[in-house]
């Protein structure tokens, strides 16, 4: 389970993530610019959602473990370039 909660709304907006699985779980800080939101998801989902679209993304391809305490979603496409093609499928109802 992905919990996302948006700590400020501000640019960027601040957001910590408890991803829980198999008895355990993990923490992040995830930072996203108004600028990369609009990038990934033109608006058409909510900010948090646009979180929990990446983490989704993040844990088909790696443990929660193996995700970063703390980073700028811009970041993700440096280890995964795919990011930006594929988020799309992950934001679609």
């Amino acid at each position: 389970m992905i919990k996302v909660v948006q700590s400020n709304s501000d640019d960027p907006m601040l957001f910590n993530v408890t991803v829980q699985e198999t008895g355990s779980e993990t923490r992040h800080q995830v930072i996203m610019s108004n600028e990369t939101y609009g990038d990934l998801t033109g608006g058409k989902v909510n900010p948090g959602r646009c979180i929990e679209a990446a983490f989704e993304f993040l844990l088909e391809r790696e443990t929660k473990e193996s995700i970063l305490s703390s980073f700028d979603v811009a970041i993700i496409s440096r280890y995964f370039p795919s990011f930006g093609s594929e988020f799309g499928k992950y934001i679609s109802p």
